[in-house]
């Protein structure tokens, strides 16, 4: 379970959140949309544990991230979540294969035990035939995909996207948004989407719109 507490953060005396508040349960995937500017990056850090609130506070499974140090915070998020960027992020050095398999090398797994739920994942996305190829050879719908796999690999708790389809072209953009919807309810995990667009807010299972009193249906 997820739960923000009347979350508040400021930048040079501005308030760009404040009361921000929240609980998710397993399966449960939500968009977050709001008017550039309203703090929708800033909520996703926070939740990420990459900035900490002025007031409130996060706990994903019980664990609050204020009794956390950064070293504790960076063992969370290598164990309990998995982000999908805008950008894709995929490393362009490593193959197919290996950049799904990369958070499971972070959490000290072997490589020949990272392969198989690595495959398990690419074939997941319709990549199971591409896992030796180099990320310069794929499209950049299908190199999204790549980036679905790897955050789902480690089976994490919370799935954090980004803008993830704001490189894409709408047919492909569709595609990886079913995908991911997909995906995250399979795996029981707690989705939450970033997004300025309607339409890729609206394949997931409710919509939250981001103000500056707080979140809203």
């Amino acid at each position: 379970m997820l739960e923000l507490s009347d979350l508040g953060r400021a930048f040079d005396g501005r308030p760009v959140l404040r009361d921000v508040s929240l609980i998710l349960g397993n399966g449960e995937y939500v968009a977050i949309v709001g008017e550039s500017g309203v703090g929708k990056s800033t909520l996703l850090n926070l939740i990420a544990g990459l900035d900490r609130p002025d007031a409130g506070r996060i706990r994903l499974d019980g664990d609050d991230y204020g009794s956390l140090d950064e070293d504790a915070l960076t063992r969370l998020r290598r164990h309990k979540l998995g982000f999908v960027f805008q950008a894709f992020h995929i490393l362009p050095h490593l193959t197919v294969a290996q950049n799904v398999e990369l958070p499971l090398w972070l959490q000290g797994v072997d490589g020949k035990t990272a392969a198989a739920p690595a495959q398990r994942l690419l074939d997941a996305v319709g990549l199971g035939d591409r896992a030796s190829s180099w990320p310069r050879e794929l499209s950049g719908g299908e190199v999204q995909r790549v980036a679905i796999a790897r955050a789902l690999v480690h089976r994490p708790r919370l799935v954090l996207a980004d803008e993830p389809t704001g490189n894409l072209d709408p047919a492909n953009g569709a595609r990886v948004l079913a995908l991911l919807a997909e995906q995250i309810h399979a795996a029981g995990a707690i989705g939450i989407l970033v997004t300025h667009s309607r339409d890729a807010a609206a394949t997931a299972d409710r919509v939250l719109r981001l103000t500056p009193e707080g979140l809203r249906e």
